[in-house]
């Protein structure tokens, strides 16, 4: 076998492996989620807590955001990542800005605006209340008191109402130095009789604004459910439920909504294995989502006090932030990345491009360092593909005589070059290796460049402001000068340029194969992959093109270490040469 057909072979079976393994793990292996036992889907709503403007459907007329804000009382949050405010009626978190994170490249932009209150068009919120039995539980619509103005890291902020027995409820509320907020809610028993309540926590918001959730990339429901990260329900198998929901009972992590960068999530009290918590995701019309944790019922005796504690994340997914939350107890809270089936590598590139950033101070430039330490460790692989290019080489001539002789006979053929690799000790396999162990390199990088918040808005040099980004100049507008934005088919940058010109002038390098489609294939294949890897990040692309520009620069010393490979090439192309030479001499003497 040709070692250029080995090539096309290994990037054939490879792209099947690592595009087709999701789909079929989500064929043969279907989520099976449990039935919350004991609680039925409309039991939060019946206690009112869930009642919201556009819980069953959105407003007709949808408010903006600050107009939603100026209509009622709210507590603000001021910490050193987040701003935002609590709505008094309801007790509800439907304010929360990112501090750290702009929506556009401009210093000027907007912060990220992650919570927003019900009826506005980018509705999404947190809630946390009771259901109860014999006992007026708060609403929706409760407006709550609070004892302080401002929820920072060092002041926490309790909001209480009692009902009309004296019984009370307390909400309260704490926040760290990034993106946890924790709840504390108490029920104060005051009457004469004992009451049954279930503390639950809930967020609702609209898919409308959410990312597209992508085959390789999740978006939307998210949780951990006995012990596993769970990515098997979109929007529409939550929409498909509706109001009856996706449930998992016992123990429940976590669970909340993800965007590629964001995420809303409920963290359960801390137990040894969350027996008592249940988690739902309902739909309530087209647009509308909510998730849900609800405790097991407690009967408190008069008189007495009961206290649960639960979490809200609400921020980006920045991978060391998630890992402390982690390592502080929240079960693989880093899997809100979706970093797939190449998790265990994916993270630690990841880790090496943030230490190199922390060292050069600038992300493209830490792509091209780790190009040069991951082909620096696989330089004696490509040092033994080489030498097993050498020995195939060597033998060509060899082959191409037991092609001729058996040309009628593909089995005796097949046998006889079988025969021939092993009295010759060369290996046709060896060189496809390097491209088996650049495959994962390469599509990990694809995840941590498309899931890795870090690379949001990280600018390279020149024309390239943000390498998670698709290189935005392209000849077809003369880079720009004509004011028109060319289809995306044709919206080829300058780093795919070079990627399609470095893979070809790898190709050139390299020994041409005999077989004429596989030479045809591989003289178009860098011009299809240079269209193909536009629309990616600009990062992979500066990946890929350095990447190529050392394998070149390794091709060139190899041959200067592998002189008879370089004569062989020479030789067959003498032949080539003369063999074209004498077709166009037949095709004279015939016209």
């Amino acid at each position: 076998m040709e070692n250029k057909g080995n090539f096309l072979a290994a990037i054939l079976l490879a792209g099947l492996i690592l595009f087709g393994w999701q789909y079929a793990m989500g064929y043969f292996y279907p989520a099976a989620p449990e039935e919350i036992a004991g609680t039925k889907a409309d039991d939060l709503e019946q206690s009112g807590v869930t009642e919201s403007t556009g819980s069953a459907a959105q407003p007709e007329v949808i408010r903006p955001v600050g107009q939603a804000l100026a209509e009622s009382q709210r507590v603000l949050i001021d910490a050193p990542r987040v701003r935002g405010s609590i709505n008094l009626t309801g007790a509800r978190i439907d304010d929360l800005m990112l501090k750290d994170h702009r929506e556009t490249l401009d210093k000027d932009s907007p912060p990220i605006r992650l919570l927003s209150p019900a009826g506005t068009s980018t509705q999404h919120f947190a809630q946390f209340g009771w259901k109860g039995e014999g006992v007026e539980t708060p609403k929706s619509d409760t407006v709550w008191s609070a004892n302080d103005t401002t929820l920072t890291p060092e002041t926490p902020v309790t909001l209480s109402w009692a009902n009309s027995t004296g019984q009370q409820f307390l909400i309260t509320y704490s926040i760290d130095k990034d993106y946890m907020i924790t709840a504390e809610q108490s029920f104060v028993n005051n009457g004469e009789n004992n009451a049954a309540v279930q503390p639950l926590g809930l967020i609702n918001r609209t898919n409308a604004n959410a990312d597209n959730d992508e085959w390789t990339i999740h978006s939307g429901p998210i949780g951990v459910f006995e012990d596993a990260a769970n990515f098997d329900n979109d929007y529409d198998d939550v929409a498909e439920a509706g109001r009856k929901g996706v449930s998992f009972a016992n123990n429940v992590g976590w669970a909340g909504f993800t965007d590629i960068y964001w995420l809303s999530a409920l963290i359960p009290a801390d137990k040894a294995d969350n027996n008592g918590v249940k988690a739902n995701f309902r739909a309530f019309g087209e647009e509308i989502f909510q998730s849900e944790i609800v405790y097991d019922k407690t009967i408190v005796g008069a008189g007495k006090t009961h206290t649960t504690t639960s979490k809200l994340f609400a921020g980006g997914k920045e991978t060391n932030v998630l890992e402390a939350y982690e390592n502080a107890g929240i079960p693989l809270f880093s899997r809100a990345i979706d970093w797939g089936w190449f998790r265990w590598f994916a993270q630690p590139m990841f880790h090496l491009l943030d230490w190199l950033f922390k060292y050069i101070g600038n992300f493209g430039l830490a792509i091209i360092a780790m190009v040069f330490i991951i082909r620096g460790l696989m330089f004696p692989i490509a040092q033994k593909q080489f030498k097993s290019m050498a020995q195939m080489r060597a033998i060509q001539p060899k082959m191409k005589k037991i092609q001729e002789r058996y040309k009628d006979d593909k089995q005796k053929q097949q046998q006889e070059i079988m025969a021939l690799y092993k009295k010759e000790k060369a290996n046709p396999l060896a060189g496809c290796l390097p491209i088996f162990l650049q495959i994962p390199i390469f599509f990990a990088l694809y995840k941590v460049l498309r899931l890795a918040i870090e690379m949001r808005h990280e600018p390279f040099i020149g024309w390239i402001k943000d390498l998670s980004a698709p290189d935005p100049l392209t000849p077809i507008n003369l880079f720009g000068l004509i004011p028109f934005d060319p289809p995306a088919l044709l919206a080829i940058g300058i780093l795919p340029i070079i990627v399609g010109i470095t893979m070809w002038l790898q190709f050139k390098l390299n020994p041409a194969p005999i077989d004429p489609v596989q030479q045809q294939v591989f003289s178009i294949m860098p011009w299809i992959l240079m269209f193909v890897m536009a629309p990616f990040a600009a990062g992979l692309q500066l990946y890929w093109a350095v990447s190529n520009l050392l394998t070149i620069a390794q091709q060139k010393w190899l041959y200067s270490r592998h002189p008879q490979l370089k004569e062989q090439m020479a030789k067959e192309a003498e032949e080539k040469a003369r063999e074209k030479q004498r077709k166009a001499a037949e095709a004279e003497a015939k016209g």
